[in-house]
């Protein structure tokens, strides 16, 4: 197949690992974070610049390739690595999020403030509802035109199919943490539902394109919350098999609250089979990082590293700082002290404070590189803190000094 995971290392008195996941276009060495190119780019950087940066997978976005250009044109190309020239591991997710966002018009999740709020017709202030969810898939409207669109389990696998991603995930209903119980509940069911469907139309697009490399399938936890949703969800995913074939792997996905993120990951990781990877979706903050890797998430993504970087926010192990603010107008120095990145060898704070104001497009390049080897090295680091038995000692330190400005 052609697809494995090993486990090389533990995490004394927690789920914790460090491992390897072996892919037709590479290993990834886990825990690991994996950049995000959502629409087969990384924003404003060179697939060469994310190499040297560090990242070791790029994960693009199956809802925004197959609105443009094409699925099937990426396929004719010869797959996702192909078409952006990217010689390593890719993932791609089904487009649930967007379902969701389009659907809520919600961005981010993990920290939604829900105080005293259920209401399973709940949309972000401003924003119209541009899709729908029913039990057979879900109508959507195009961002970019408006015209109308369908996604099914069927028709996700075959777009992810085409792209030719090593990893793939089963699509899936996300809510948000404002739904009702009893709709949490329903979803869980209809998203075990569509997964069969993931899992049945995956044997057979694997038995068609037999010609391709083996794409691994993901299955996507979901449960809010909601303990006895979360390991119930987990349970069945793990447990699915369709015409012979299993999830190769899983997502932890949906709404989390941050306060609890590691308990929610625990009550899923009880529950999941230990030869088998787990991918926590859309997570980047370095106390999530630690948070989720002590309690068994191995691979994680985020858009949050390159989004904050276009608006001039800086990552370093002091904290997160605005270079376009007047403090920098001559201030000399890289962007972090001691950065091996392209960014702080060759350019000061002074030159991208310049670069924002005037509104130039290498601000965003040379900001982006920067956080994505942050946030790229700081996993990294963690990951050998792990092996090396330091994982709390290390976690102590740099948390104290990130959080303590």
């Amino acid at each position: 197949m052609s697809f494995s995971f090993d486990v090389t290392h533990r995490l004394e008195g927690a789920p914790g690992r460090a491992g390897a996941i072996h892919t037709p276009h590479g290993d990834i060495e886990t825990p690991a974070f994996v950049v995000v190119g959502t629409k087969a780019t990384v924003k404003a950087v060179l697939p060469e610049s994310v190499s040297d940066l560090g990242a070791q997978a790029v994960l693009a976005n199956a809802y925004h390739l197959y609105l443009q250009p094409g699925s099937d044109l990426i396929d004719e190309a010869g797959g996702l690595s192909t078409f952006m020239n990217w010689p390593g591991p890719t993932f791609t997710d089904s487009g649930g999020f967007q379902v969701m966002s389009l659907g809520a018009g919600f961005k981010k999740v993990l920290a939604m403030d829900t105080a005293g709020l259920q209401n399973d017709d709940v949309i972000a202030e401003g924003k119209t509802r541009m899709a729908h969810v029913d039990e057979d898939g879900v109508t959507f409207k195009s961002h970019l035109d408006g015209n109308r669109h369908r996604f099914t389990p069927e028709i996700s696998m075959r777009i992810q199919h085409e792209l030719g991603a090593d990893i793939m995930f089963a699509f899936d209903e996300l809510t948000t943490l404002m739904n009702t119980r009893a709709y949490q509940e329903s979803s869980v069911e209809r998203t075990h539902r569509w997964a069969e469907r993931c899992l049945a139309a995956h044997a057979q697009l694997t038995t068609e394109r037999a010609d391709k490399p083996y794409q691994a399938l993901f299955g996507v936890i979901q449960g809010a919350q909601y303990e006895d949703l979360r390991r119930a969800a987990a349970r069945g995913l793990a447990s699915l098999e369709v015409d012979g074939q299993a999830f190769d792997g899983f997502g932890l996905g949906g709404a989390l609250e941050k306060e609890n993120l590691g308990t929610i990951i625990g009550w899923m990781v009880d529950e999941l089979p230990e030869d088998k990877p787990r991918h926590l979706l859309g997570i980047s903050e370095p106390d999530d990082f630690f948070a989720a890797i002590e309690m068994g998430a191995d691979t994680f993504d985020c858009v949050n590293p390159s989004r904050v970087a276009r608006n001039a926010a800086i990552y370093t192990a002091d904290g997160r700082y605005n270079v376009n603010t007047a403090r920098h107008r001559r201030s000399f120095i890289p962007l972090e002290e001691g950065c091996d990145c392209y960014t702080c060898t060759h350019y000061t704070r002074a030159y991208l404070h310049h670069l924002f104001k005037a509104k130039e497009m290498l601000a965003s390049t040379l900001a982006t590189i920067h956080n994505e080897r942050f946030t790229v090295r700081l996993v990294d680091n963690i990951r050998a803190a792990l092996k090396a038995g330091q994982f709390h000692a290390y976690k102590d330190e740099f948390l104290g000094r990130f959080y303590s400005a």
